[in-house]
């Protein structure tokens, strides 16, 4: 899968140079652009496990206890669907 020259262009600040950070972008475009569905899923699932790690460590809970903390953190404000209440 090609990448047009014209999506990495469009976000420079100037023409004529191309930062550090655009190469990096193009860089990682074009190699996720060559992994399979299955290599993306991959690698989301290990990028997410690095991630609870690193939040395991910051806040000093076991990995159990970090994952049950997360799920929690991510409830918080959600309303229930009121299609799965049964009603009596």
């Amino acid at each position: 899968m090609s990448i047009p020259s014209a999506f990495f262009s469009a976000a420079r600040y100037t023409r004529d140079m191309e930062s550090i950070a655009d190469q990096h972008r193009s860089s990682d475009v074009t190699a996720l652009a060559d992994l399979s569905p299955a290599e993306r899923v991959a690698l989301a699932l290990e990028l997410g496990d690095d991630d609870r790690e690193i939040f395991r460590n910051a806040v000093g809970l076991s990995d159990e206890a970090a994952l049950h903390e997360l799920r929690r953190r991510r409830q918080i404000g959600r309303v229930p669907c009121s299609i799965f209440e049964v009603e009596s």
